[in-house]
């Protein structure tokens, strides 16, 4: 018998979101009920020297800006692993989407706690200081991919993919005027709709080259881990087993593709049938249902939701 029981019952997977699934009031319940979970957030507001509580619950503008959205996530989603863990569940694979990605690095014990707290607070300094002016990002609904890539190379200017959502629906990225034409292009090619982002700059992008270089700077001073259970990188969408790699990756994410159907489609692929979201919104949750109905997927937002799974996964 394994953790989960026998091999043949498959493999769990959990995931952690990216930017733009914030709101007020993330993770409360888990800080209010859950001491180890209070922890993990005394634990950011010391590595950030913010008051994450405060950011997290309180009505304030702060919490969709790029430098304080980042830690407030990250802290949400280490809360609710914190949980999950403190009742003895454990994932075989984790990922996780952009900023998310530090999650799946704190899961697999790659990182510890304070040092991801302490580089994503970095993260986020760096990509709001390096936003360009006339950046741009881009949602492409109903195309292939392949068909958005040859446009993006074919418009002049910068312009490529931030995100490979799941099917029928990918992110570009660069820009402003090189977004919107190849936008107009893909429309002509069949899109059938280019939904312009709100968001602070063109992030996942060779725009944010210089964030990337300075995060690399901070990774020189932090220990990293040998990965306790296989996790996958945005930059090439496969398991990073070597812990040496791993600065050199994160550095390279910040203006690079983020590979996530790709990461998911490879973690089915080797016997994961069951999804785990772990953090603010069902984002993640929604793109699993385009790119395999097939497997088991839940979110954990909300203490109903951890009570829910508790419930439903009992532990022998």
């Amino acid at each position: 018998m394994t953790k989960k029981g026998m091999e043949n019952m498959g493999k769990r997977a959990f995931m952690f979101p990216g930017q733009g699934a914030q709101y007020i009031g993330m993770a409360k319940e888990f800080y209010e009920q859950m001491p180890e979970c209070k922890a993990v957030f005394e634990e950011a507001s010391k590595a950030s020297g913010l008051d994450i509580a405060a950011l997290c619950f309180e009505e304030n503008d702060k919490i969709n800006i790029t430098e304080y959205t980042q830690i407030c996530m990250l802290t949400a989603e280490v809360a609710i692993l914190t949980a999950l863990e403190s009742r003895g569940y454990h994932a075989d694979v984790t990922a996780g989407l952009s900023l998310g990605e530090y999650g799946a690095l704190v899961a697999a014990k790659v990182l510890s706690v304070s040092d991801a707290f302490a580089l994503i607070r970095k993260r986020g300094i760096y990509m709001q200081e390096a936003v360009p002016t006339g950046g741009a990002m881009a949602a492409v609904l109903g195309l292939d991919a392949d068909v958005i890539e040859e446009k993006c190379q074919e418009t002049d200017g910068i312009v490529s993919i931030a995100n490979y959502n799941c099917p029928g629906q990918i992110v570009i990225t660069g820009e402003e005027a090189a977004v919107a034409a190849a936008g107009e292009a893909c429309k002509e090619a069949g899109a059938k709709r280019v939904v312009p982002l709100k968001v602070s700059g063109p992030f996942h992008s060779k725009m944010l080259a210089g964030a990337g270089e300075k995060l690399g700077k901070e990774l020189e001073h932090v220990t990293v881990n040998t990965p306790q259970i296989p996790y996958l990188t945005n930059v090439t969408a496969d398991y990073v087993t070597d812990s040496s790699q791993v600065k050199e990756l994160l550095e390279q994410q910040v203006s690079s593709s983020v590979r996530w159907q790709q990461s998911v489609e490879r973690m089915i692929a080797d016997g994961v049938d069951e999804f785990v979201e772990i953090g603010p919104g069902k984002t993640l949750s929604g793109f699993m249902k385009k790119i395999n109905k097939e497997v088991k997927v839940c979110n954990i937002d909300k203490m109903e939701d951890f009570e829910r799974f508790v419930s439903e996964h009992p532990l022998s």
